[in-house]
Formats: structure tokens, C-alpha cells, sequence
């Protein structure tokens, strides 16, 4: 499968079909974050709330983003406990990451422009979203060279060679050499 994706279909398919379906992991990059909210059967609900109970589940979520989220994240992201003090959450910062990808099971992939924001992602109202495409695919080649770059950046490997750090609040790679 290879599908191309087009602004709302990408919450639809993507955030509200397939994210839930998680069982092992999920890898969440993107440049920017924002207290994202989804529909659920109770209403409206933020993202971190299904990434919680996936992680309840015992299902890993590895998120790297390159800016400190706005402050009604935060507040959103201390309501659960799950996500704050939990091994299976890793959560990086990287100043250099522009990728928006999502990574599930290594089963699905997704990679395209939007920030993982309401307004990219397309949960927001038709008339307050962006214009934002990306292809959703299960190509286990190429699931395997995404998830391969993505582990290579999450452990630091190209901190040496980023020329960036002055930038970097927590070099990924400080605690190796």
C-alpha cells in the first residue's frame, strides 16, 4: 500500500484509524507540537490522551520534536502520570528535526508536512487547518530504512556532525564520549 493522504484525511486515516491500532510502538517526529485534540467517543479529547492509554497498554512511544512545546501542552502533558513517569515513553528534543514522520509497529509509515498540531494533522475546524499532504505506506523496506534513520537520530549519531549544538539544550549524544 502506498496512499496518498490530503489534509483532513490524514487525522482520519492516520490519527484516527490507525494510531489507536498500536500494539508494540509508535514513533512520533516532528518539528513542531501543540496540544493536538482528537475525537473520541466521550468528545474531544488531547492526543496525549491516547498516546497514554497506549502506553498503559504497553505500547511504546518514542516522540522527538526540535522546539519546547507551547505551555498548554505542558499543562495537557502533566495530567498524565502515564507519560511522565513511565520507561516506556521517551520523549527528545533535536533543534535540527524538520521530518514529519510516524512510525507504527514498524507495520505503517507515514511521512509528509504536517506538524503533529491540530492545524496540521487536520483535526481542526476545515476552515483553521493547513494545507498539508503525505503518503502512508507499508512498504517493509522502506518502513525499515525510516525506522533505521529515526533510531540513528534519537540515539545521537549525528550530533558530532550537526554543527548546531550551541542550540541544543540536551545533546543526544553527550553522555557517549
Amino acid at each position: 500500500m502506498h496512499q496518498l493522504l490530503l489534509n483532513r484525511s490524514i487525522y482520519e486515516e492516520l490519527i484516527l484509524s490507525h494510531l489507536p491500532e498500536a500494539r508494540q510502538f509508535v514513533w512520533l517526529v516532528t518539528a513542531d507540537i501543540k496540544d493536538m485534540y482528537i475525537e473520541t467517543a466521550k468528545g474531544f479529547a488531547p492526543l496525549l490522551q491516547l498516546l497514554a492509554e497506549l502506553v498503559a497498554n504497553g505500547v511504546a512511544i518514542r516522540l522527538i520534536h526540535a522546539k519546547e512545546p507551547g505551555p498548554r501542552f505542558r499543562e495537557d502533558f502533566d495530567r498524565f502520570p502515564q507519560l511522565v513517569a513511565n520507561d516506556l515513553f521517551e520523549r527528545i528534543l533535536c533543534p535540527r528535526v524538520h521530518t514529519k514522520a510516524i512510525i507504527i509497529d514498524n507495520r505503517l509509515a507515514f511521512v509528509g508536512s504536517p506538524n503533529l498540531t491540530g492545524a496540521g494533522m487536520g483535526s481542526k475546524h476545515r476552515d483553521k487547518r493547513n494545507f498539508e499532504a503525505g503518503f502512508l505506506f507499508d512498504d517493509r523496506q522502506q518502513i525499515r530504512e525510516l525506522s533505521d534513520w529515526v533510531d540513528a537520530l534519537y540515539l545521537g549519531e549525528f550530533c558530532p556532525s550537526c554543527r548546531r549544538r550551541e542550540f541544543c539544550q540536551d545533546p543526544l549524544d553527550s553522555g557517549f564520549g
